[in-house]
C-alpha cells in the first residue's frame, strides 16, 4: 500500500517575514506558493468507533491510507487524525487507548507530502503523535489542561484553539451566553495569553470558535454570521461545519445527506475570512475552493 505524493503549496494569513520555513511549514510557504487568501483545505480522519459522521470507517491502517490517499489528490492540504469522538454525548478514551489508535496512522501518513494534525487534549498523545510525524496539534479543549499546554509549548508546534462550553457528554445542554461572539472572542483572547505566558509563540497559533460544541443553533447561526469579527485577533481562523447537526436542524436531512449544505458554509466561512475548512468531503470542498479564488482574483485580492 503505498502514497500517491502531492505538491503540498500552502499558505495561510499575512505569510509574515518572522516565521521560518523549516519550523512552521503550515504557516510559511516556499515563495512560488500562492496567496494568503488561499483557504486550506483539513480533512477529517476519525479512528474511532463512534463519530457522528464517520465513525468505524477506518478499522484497519489500510483503510486509513486508502482514504488519506483520495483526499490528497482530491486537494487536501492538511489530514487531522483524531482517536477520541468529541460529538455531542460521547464518552471519553483512555490515554493508552487513543495513542494506540492513532501512532500507527500518523506513521504511515508522516510518508506523504501532506500536514498532519492531530486532534487531541491529552499531553501524552501529543508527543507521541508529533514524535511520530504530526505537524500540528487540533484541541478542542484549546489547551485548558496545564499538561497538554506544557506540552504544546515544549513542542513548539502549530495548534489549533477551540471553543467548547462545557464537555463532549454534556456541551448540548442547554447553552447559554450573554453575547455568543463576545464571549467566544474573550474566551480566545483569555487562551492566547496563556498559550503566550507559556512560551507558545503567538505565531503558530490559530483558532477555531467551535461550531457545535455547547452551542444551539442560533449560537451557531450568530458565529458564522459574524466570523469575520475572529479576524481581528489577528490569528488564521478554522472552522469545522461538515455535516454538523446544525445543518441537520436547518435542512431536516440526516447526516449523510448534508453534503450540499456543508459545501454552502463552507463558502460561506470563506468568504468571511476562515483560513482553515476542516471538513469529511475534501473534492468536493476543493471545488468551491476554487470558484472562491477565481472570484477572489477578480476582486484583486489575491495581490
Amino acid at each position: 500500500m503505498s502514497f500517491r505524493q502531492k505538491d503540498c503549496r500552502i499558505s495561510l494569513y499575512s505569510l509574515r517575514d518572522e516565521f521560518s520555513s523549516s519550523l512552521h511549514p503550515i504557516y510559511h510557504p516556499p515563495a512560488e506558493s500562492v496567496t494568503a487568501n488561499y483557504p486550506l483545505i483539513m480533512g477529517i480522519v476519525n479512528i474511532t468507533p463512534d463519530s457522528f459522521y464517520d465513525g468505524n470507517q477506518y478499522n484497519s491502517v489500510n483503510q486509513a491510507i486508502d482514504r488519506a490517499n483520495e483526499m490528497v489528490e482530491a486537494g487536501v492540504d492538511i489530514i487531522d487524525i483524531g482517536g477520541e469522538s468529541t460529538r455531542p454525548g460521547a464518552t471519553a478514551v483512555g490515554q493508552n487507548e487513543e495513542i494506540d489508535r492513532v501512532i500507527p496512522i500518523i506513521e504511515q501518513f508522516s510518508k506523504i507530502n501532506v500536514h498532519v494534525s492531530i486532534d487531541t487534549s491529552k499531553a501524552e498523545v501529543m508527543k507521541a503523535a508529533v514524535r511520530s510525524g504530526a505537524h500540528m496539534i487540533n484541541d478542542v479543549r484549546a489547551l485548558q489542561d496545564l499538561e497538554a499546554l506544557n506540552m504544546a509549548a515544549e513542542l513548539q508546534v502549530p495548534v489549533c484553539l477551540m471553543h467548547m462550553q462545557g464537555e463532549p457528554r454534556c456541551m448540548q445542554s442547554k447553552p447559554k451566553y450573554h453575547n455568543v461572539v463576545e464571549d467566544v472572542l474573550e474566551f480566545m483572547r483569555q487562551r492566547i495569553k496563556a498559550c503566550e505566558t507559556a512560551g507558545i509563540k503567538r505565531e503558530l497559533l490559530c483558532i477555531d470558535p467551535g461550531f457545535g460544541f455547547g452551542k444551539t443553533l442560533a449560537h451557531n447561526l450568530e458565529l458564522l454570521n459574524n466570523l469575520e469579527k475572529f479576524s481581528s485577533l489577528d490569528l488564521p481562523v478554522l472552522a469545522g461545519l461538515s455535516r454538523k447537526s446544525m445543518l441537520g436542524a436547518i435542512t431536516s436531512r440526516p447526516v449523510d445527506q448534508r453534503l450540499a449544505s456543508s459545501l454552502a458554509v463552507a463558502l460561506i466561512a470563506m468568504q468571511k475570512g476562515a483560513r482553515i475548512i476542516r471538513v469529511h468531503d475534501v473534492a468536493e470542498t476543493s471545488d468551491v475552493r476554487q470558484i472562491f479564488m477565481a472570484l477572489e482574483k477578480i476582486a484583486g485580492h489575491d495581490n
